[in-house]
């Protein structure tokens, strides 16, 4: 077997332990990478949440799109309040880049994400990763689909 045939199993079977035990996870995009889930691959699973051409958007009219916004928003929000509600402190705005993948029920199925570099501490990012798995595997996103979706964004994290 070639290595990227090994890296193609190796990235469905792990999509596979996942949809078949129910878990979300959240990972760093390098994270990810390593342990084989190939977000290229994740794409082509879930849909674009929201495109510019309509056709190839899960949420395609407008008020639609503005539903998804403020659901979308709304997850950040309480992602910060629970981040709180846990002691976890910032210090300083930090940006951060999160590819989330969700499916069709609402619930979290992945949540990739990627500071730059020297924006936090190892030991801050990994109290980070473990509030976050925390966090998504009970979140259910305030809206549904017909199908599983995703969405990126770059974000600023706060203490306010």
């Amino acid at each position: 077997m070639t290595k990227n045939k090994f890296i193609l199993c190796l990235a469905f079977f792990s999509l596979w332990v996942l949809n078949a035990f129910g878990q979300s996870k959240a990972l760093t995009f390098q994270e990810a990478a390593k342990s084989g889930i190939a977000m290229q691959h994740l794409d082509n699973i879930y849909k674009s949440a929201v495109h510019e051409d309509v056709k190839l958007a899960v949420f395609k009219t407008h008020a639609e799109q503005e539903n998804f916004k403020a659901a979308y928003m709304k997850l950040l929000q309480d992602l910060g309040s629970f981040l709180k509600a846990n002691n976890f402190k910032w210090e300083n705005q930090t940006r951060c880049f999160n590819r989330i993948y969700l499916n069709a029920d609402g619930s979290i199925d992945y949540f990739l994400y990627n500071f730059p570099k020297n924006q936090i501490t190892a030991k801050k990012e990994k109290e980070f990763t473990r509030l976050l798995n925390l966090f998504i595997r009970d979140y259910k996103f305030a809206l549904t689909a017909n199908e599983k979706f995703a969405q990126c964004s770059p974000v600023k994290y706060s203490d306010n």
